[in-house]
């Protein structure tokens, strides 16, 4: 999976902007800040890509879809965090 476009980036950004309002997380950064580390996620999600697949076992590594492996580190990442 390649790593977003900046349109698509931009609409992360305003949607984590928008998540941290309605569940009142305080951000304490600045929106260009903010946007840095919305871009820096995807670049790090893009690099350790191939990482994350090779650290499912079989046969979740080579039967899942790209999308179905991506909603399981969603799931997890959230889970972990407490965010819902």
């Amino acid at each position: 999976m390649a790593a977003l476009t900046t349109t698509d980036r931009s609409v992360v950004w305003a949607d984590a902007m928008r998540q941290f309002s309605t569940l009142t997380l305080p951000c304490g950064i600045t929106k260009p800040a903010l946007r840095a580390a919305v871009d820096a996620a995807d670049d790090w999600a893009d690099t350790n890509a191939s990482s994350y697949n090779l650290a499912l076992p079989q046969p979740a590594r080579s039967s899942l879809t790209a999308k179905q492996k991506a909603l399981i580190l969603a799931f997890v990442i959230l889970r972990r965090y407490e965010v819902s």
